[in-house]
Parts: C-alpha cells; sequence; structure tokens
C-alpha cells in the first residue's frame, strides 16, 4: 500500500478547482456574480471557441485596491464575510473565497481593476496559479477578468469539455 502524504499546494488547488470549475460556464458564473457583487450597473461577456480559448468579463464596479487584487487569488480570501456570525447574514453571491484561486490554478489570467479613489489600476497575470507579474496600468475604473487556454494544464478535464457551441 502506497505511503498517506500531503499533496503539494499545487496539486491540491487544481483538484479544488474541479469542485468549483467544471467548465467554462460555471467561470462565467462566478466572475459575473463578483461583478454583481462589486456594484456593477453594466457587464460585458466575451467568449471564444465556447469559452476553451477565451472568456472576457469586464465591469464597471467598484473595482479593488492593488494589494486586495493580489490577495483575491489565495484560497479563503474574501472580502464578504469576517467571522461565524457574518454566515447567517450573507448578502453576496459569493463568499468563500473559492472561485478566483480555483479558475487561476486552471488557466492563463489578465486581471485588469482600478477603483475611484486610485490614480492608477492595476495589471495582474497569472499561469496555472502563479503570479507571473504585477503592473500599474491606466485603467477607467472597474474590473476586467480575461481567462485564456482554460484547463490548460489538466487535460483530462479539458477532454471532457463539449463542443464549442455547446459550451458557448
Amino acid at each position: 500500500m502506497a505511503k498517506i502524504q500531503i499533496l503539494p499546494d499545487i496539486l491540491a488547488n487544481k483538484i479544488a478547482a474541479g469542485e468549483v470549475v467544471e467548465r467554462p460556464a460555471s467561470v462565467v458564473k462566478e466572475l459575473l456574480e463578483n461583478s454583481l457583487d462589486a456594484g456593477a450597473r453594466r457587464v460585458r461577456v466575451e467568449t471564444n471557441t465556447g469559452g476553451k480559448a477565451l472568456i472576457k468579463i469586464s465591469d464597471d464596479g467598484e473595482g479593488m485596491l492593488r494589494e486586495d487584487a493580489m490577495m483575491a487569488f489565495e484560497r479563503h480570501a474574501t472580502s464578504k464575510i469576517r467571522n461565524i456570525e457574518d454566515l447567517e447574514k450573507i448578502q453576496t453571491l459569493g463568499f468563500r473565497g473559492e472561485a478566483l484561486p480555483s479558475i487561476a490554478s486552471v488557466s492563463k489570467v489578465h486581471l485588469r481593476t482600478k477603483t475611484a479613489s486610485e490614480l492608477e489600476g492595476t495589471e495582474i497575470e497569472i499561469v496555472g496559479g502563479r503570479i507571473l507579474d504585477v503592473r500599474d496600468l491606466a485603467w477607467p475604473g472597474g474590473t476586467e477578468f480575461e481567462i485564456k487556454d482554460l484547463f490548460f494544464n489538466v487535460p483530462a478535464r479539458r477532454k471532457f469539455l463539449k463542443s464549442d457551441s455547446t459550451e458557448n
């Protein structure tokens, strides 16, 4: 019998991502919910090849400060609850802090965001759950998630996706 061991974070994250991110539609759902929770009045959704090659969600919500944007990709990081009592009075669509790290662990992500109080926005590039770059960005406000190559690093999951027209 094989010895029991703790999985490396990168592998555990890929496995956990399957619980939240089953297909392109679940990515769109999670990101739309984030937009609505951020007070967006306008949300734009763009996809390519049924969301397998590209999902882009842009909104005019409140945006995120740089440190919050970076923290948003950590597991269980959320702005929506602080203590156990908050679970009794949740008024947002999302609150667990699972969606963004799950999406980032199985795709290539560009996040662009800016709050009304900032002079410059922030762009974060993540591939397979690893932050590659964080830089200042001229950005009008709100948030844009650009998700490319969904499941690029989980071939078994990618293989089970349906045709482009079905996923769209």
